[in-house]
């Protein structure tokens, strides 16, 4: 299940409710060191040598509880009280030993003033020394609920928060030094008392899904999505739509490119049917999905290719997904009660739309998102970015953990787009459409990552190979 995404004040509640359960502190501590440790054996390898920074606080206890857990590495600790006292030792540390990894467990949520001059320089000097730095909680340094730093803040590879993520650290001020955010939610803690409109997503989420096929299933039982994409210097991306749309596996697709590129498309694909896009196509007798926008941006539309759009979002039956150029020809309406509609802006797209500025949309993600929704008919909105969100105009926003800034090659948004249009074209998968959607997000990125951890330069054309 999905996590919360708590403030400060909310996880004291929560430690609160899990300690009247009988569970213990040491036991959690106990367990939050083991999955510190099990981290830090991904990142290192044997012989490698692991300098621990532990503070006088529940962080340090963690980062302490990890040592005894990490096997075959050479592991120094520093218990960190007075900063000014320790700082000879650790820079001594750092001219003779080669380490790979720093763990940090300064300080942790409890943090409520600015650091004094002798916790800003020993902070540079982590952040100066250039070894990758995983993070226990919340990096040291950093308001857990507003994003801001308490004068100097650890700049993290990797955070690993405990429980649920803290509000302050989905902040654009806070990406600097939060890296990389993973959950530890398999730490002991009882079930969160309270509730939240944001959810950290989880893998299992998608536990069993998407549901495994008739036996007797053909092409019909999965769908006809229609890809409305590619214009002139700009026909890859109705390709990468495409091939994105085939990883989903619908029963069948066809690509609707302007008619210049169209010969350029079509050899380029072999299973999906290649037509050209003409104002009387009839894309509602035919398809069970439609896609539309990727690589247009070639076009100075027509009014009958907008009116096309407009007329589908506002009466289609349809999953309409409307992405990249055409995000700027949708109009403030509605569609039909229960039909299902789905935004995938990045930021300057959303901020285009809100006629705002794309800093304004990332100061504040969610209420973009929210009014983005609301405006085009309370639809699902995809908001794109790091920590993608996912959700509509009310109810929960799920944050997306998967994907890296890797992901940042043209051509990775027109996949997405394809691969969300690929499951909502099949009917069993429009049952729940917002899970449908995360489930997309989230497999994407993680396709990415998994590219990652190969070590390869890859590109967009893996991207779909990996999916």
């Amino acid at each position: 299940m999905s996590v919360p995404v708590v403030t400060v004040a909310q996880m004291r509640e929560w430690e609160a409710a899990t300690w009247a359960t009988g569970q213990t502190e040491a036991a959690v501590i106990q367990r939050v060191g083991q999955w510190i440790a099990y981290r830090a054996l991904q990142l290192t390898r044997p012989g490698d040598a692991i300098l621990v920074l532990a503070g006088k606080g529940n962080n340090g206890n963690d980062a302490r509880a990890a040592i005894g857990h990490l096997a075959d590495r050479q592991v120094e600790l520093l218990n960190v009280h007075s900063p000014d006292v320790i700082f000879a030792r650790f820079a001594e540390l750092l001219a003779t030993r080669n380490f790979s990894l720093i763990i940090d467990g300064l300080f942790g949520i409890g943090l409520n003033r600015p650091l004094d001059d002798h916790w800003q320089q020993l902070v540079a000097a982590v952040n100066g020394c250039n070894i990758p730095v995983l993070a226990v909680d919340v990096p040291s340094g950093l308001n857990a609920d507003t994003g801001e730093i308490f004068g100097a803040a650890i700049e993290a590879a990797i955070t690993l928060t405990v429980g649920g993520p803290k509000a302050g650290m989905l902040a654009q001020a806070a990406w600097k030094y939060v890296g990389r955010l993973e959950v530890l939610d398999d730490v002991g803690l009882a079930p969160f008392p309270g509730g939240s409109e944001w959810q950290w997503t989880l893998p299992d989420d998608f536990r069993n899904f998407p549901p495994r096929r008739m036996a007797a299933g053909h092409k019909g039982s999965y769908g006809h999505l229609a890809v409305v994409a590619g214009s002139f210097g700009f026909h890859g991306a109705a390709v990468l739509a495409a091939r994105g749309a085939q990883r989903a596996q619908p029963g069948l697709i066809t690509v609707y490119p302007q008619p210049d590129v169209h010969p350029l498309v079509a050899v380029q694909l072999q299973s999906p049917m290649v037509d050209v896009w003409r104002p009387d196509v009839r894309l509602y007798d035919r398809a069970t999905a439609v896609v539309i926008g990727p690589g247009l941006a070639a076009i100075d539309p027509p009014d009958d290719m907008r009116n096309v759009l407009r007329r589908l979002w506002r009466d289609s039956e349809l999953p309409i997904i409307v992405d990249a150029s055409a995000l700027d020809w949708l109009t403030a309406q509605s569609g039909p009660r229960n039909a299902i509609r789905c935004l995938t802006p990045h930021p300057g797209e959303a901020a285009r739309m809100l006629n705002s500025t794309a800093d304004k949309v990332q100061a504040d993600r969610p209420q973009a998102l929210r009014e983005l929704s609301r405006r085009y008919g309370n639809c699902h909105v995809v908001l794109k970015g790091h920590q993608t969100l996912v959700g509509r105009g009310d109810g929960e926003i799920f944050v997306n953990p998967s994907g890296n800034p890797h992901l940042a090659q043209g051509g990775s948004g027109d996949v997405l787009a394809g691969f969300i249009a690929g499951f909502l074209a099949q009917p069993e998968l429009r049952v729940d459409p917002l899970k449908t959607i995360r489930y997309a997000v989230w497999r994407h990125g993680k396709a990415a990552d998994e590219l990652q951890a190969l070590g390869k330069s890859w590109v967009v054309e893996d991207l779909i190979e990996e999916l």
